[in-house]
């Protein structure tokens, strides 16, 4: 089921000045919208008909129609009890509330980010992966660590994986991969300088790009092959990069999980040859 409202906030830094106006109104009070006509709410947010239709389609809907449809669906299935706990961390916040509220946040970006997991292109994901001749793994600051993950997982399925920590490393890797590698790019904002110059020299050399990053369009998104969107509920402390890290740590999950389960018996075998046992 496509996420609305997740939709709406991660295509709204891009949003024209009357979409912004469109976007902020429905976020604000989306139950009352869904009882609204297309023209009642171009009247209520100053708009037309025609920009709140062509909004829609621009957020992956064929209308207003199905748009309201999959508002009304989302706002059932949602938690009164999880909107409470993710609200913004406060200095009156207790230990216990700091905890719930972390806890919340979390849960909500997971569930957001499984809402807007396009399956084909997971499938494709993993073709490539699999008939790859090796994985380059791309991201810096707290994306570099979420590249690590990766990294260790994969070459626990004996699966060639490289990742330089150092970017200028990383740039070179890109310029000496071949249209026979992949290439993994991490990056929440889509819009790391860095990772966009390692994407231009991947596709100088013809190498295919999954991309992990926020939802919405972005440089390495439009220089990416394959777009694997996430969705985060960060706190007042976003610097902390708290949410966005678990949901891309959770798509990294998801397709080693995948990667692994398309050769179940060898996987488990690798797995248990890979297991570093500790001495007691």
């Amino acid at each position: 089921m496509i996420s609305v409202l997740v939709k709406l906030r991660e295509y709204s830094p891009q949003a024209s000045p009357t979409e912004k106006v469109i976007i902020k109104y429905i976020l604000e009070d989306p139950k009352k919208v869904t009882k609204m006509t297309v023209y009642t709410l171009s009247e209520m947010t100053f708009s037309s008909p025609a920009s709140i239709i062509r909004m829609c389609k621009k957020i992956g809907f064929s209308g207003f129609k199905e748009f309201i449809k999959a508002l009304i669906y989302e706002l059932a299935m949602r938690s009164n009890q999880q909107e409470e706990h993710i609200s913004d961390i406060s200095k009156q916040d207790t230990i216990e509330d700091i905890v719930n509220k972390v806890t919340y946040r979390n849960i909500i970006s997971l569930e957001d980010s499984k809402n807007i997991i396009d399956i084909d292109t997971l499938g494709k994901c993993l073709n490539l992966l699999k008939n790859s001749k090796s994985i380059c793994l791309f991201g810096i600051g707290s994306s570099l660590n979420v590249a690590k993950d990766a990294q260790q997982k994969f070459m626990r399925l004996n699966k060639n994986c490289k990742l330089n920590e150092d970017w200028h490393l990383q740039l070179l890797t890109a310029r000496n991969m071949s249209n026979n590698d992949i290439g993994i790019i991490i990056s929440y904002s889509g819009q790391t300088i860095e990772m966009i110059e390692c994407a231009k020299a991947m596709k100088e050399n013809y190498v295919k790009i999954i991309s992990i990053t926020k939802y919405g369009l972005s440089p390495i998104v439009e220089l990416s092959d394959y777009n694997l969107f996430v969705a985060a509920h960060e706190s007042t402390f976003r610097s902390g990069a708290m949410s966005s890290r678990i949901s891309q740590l959770n798509i990294i999950d998801i397709l080693y999980t995948c990667f692994a389960n398309t050769e179940y018996e060898k996987s488990l075998e690798l797995i248990a040859k890979t297991h570093i046992r500790k001495d007691k």
